[in-house]
């Protein structure tokens, strides 16, 4: 089976509103030439953008927009969050649930991210949902178990038929801005047990369609040997999503 190739850029806290307007418009004019039968291309921009966006590429459109994070409520007295109501209304397609940094500098738990992950489910949207080692677990060999832990928390009580709104993306914490890197051979390594976790808790037919995104700085120099490997079906962007050259290059990797 072939699973098409799903590339999200996130663009973290970086872009005004209309340098992102800009940017999103760039990146879906060049789509617009490429062959994208087996692949997608997504922008998630900060949640100030979402709208304006969508209003200059469309809402059903070659590009998707999604958000990087939504809290687990669909309203209160929580200052500063946003409601996956909210983000959805707003016409997001896509969420990012438990990105690294998230985990890192607020503290986010799987408990938590597993509530995060049920409210997006609930309101229609299709969650990326984040998981990966740090530097010292992978030193100490621990980054199986880090991540069926993650895997295990995260999708707990996520029926078989929810799981089609869901995707995963590794990310090798110990490979971004440590100078240290994460060859394809570990990626795919990683991708492949992550499947296999997946075919012991939904079966066979789920493992095979999920898409499992690479999340650890693909660039257009390895983006193209990184995406060639069996088990891995996408990119999450950082950096080299802010440029539409090289976002796009990336795509035609794919």
């Amino acid at each position: 089976m072939t699973r098409k190739k799903i590339i999200a850029g996130n663009w973290k806290m970086f872009t005004t509103v209309s340098a992102g307007v800009a940017l999103a418009t760039e990146i879906n004019m060049g789509l617009q030439t490429r062959d994208l039968s087996n692949k997608k291309a997504i922008v998630i921009p900060p949640y100030t953008h979402i709208h304006a966006i969508i209003n200059a590429v469309g809402a059903n459109g070659n590009l998707g927009v999604g958000a990087q994070n939504c809290h687990q409520q669909k309203e209160g007295a929580y200052t500063g969050e946003i409601s996956p109501v909210t983000l959805k209304e707003m016409g997001a397609s896509y969420v990012i649930i438990g990105h690294s940094e998230r985990r890192q500098y607020f503290n986010e738990t799987e408990e938590l991210l597993n509530a995060k992950i049920k409210a997006a489910l609930a309101e229609g949207l299709t969650v990326i949902y984040c998981i990966g080692e740090t530097l010292s677990q992978r030193e100490s060999d621990t980054h199986f178990a880090v991540i069926e832990a993650q895997i295990k928390g995260g999708l707990e009580d996520i029926s078989t038929e929810e799981m089609n709104n869901i995707i995963l993306a590794y990310e090798p914490v110990w490979a971004i801005g440590t100078g240290k890197v994460a060859s394809p051979a570990q990626a795919q390594e990683i991708h492949q047990f992550i499947r296999g976790l997946i075919n012991a808790k939904y079966g066979n037919a789920v493992a095979k369609n999920i898409c499992i995104q690479y999340g650890g700085s693909m660039k257009p120099e390895n983006a193209a040997e990184l995406l060639s490997q069996p088990d891995i079906d996408g990119g999450l962007i950082g950096g080299a999503a802010l440029k539409a050259e090289q976002f796009l290059a990336i795509i035609d990797a794919a």
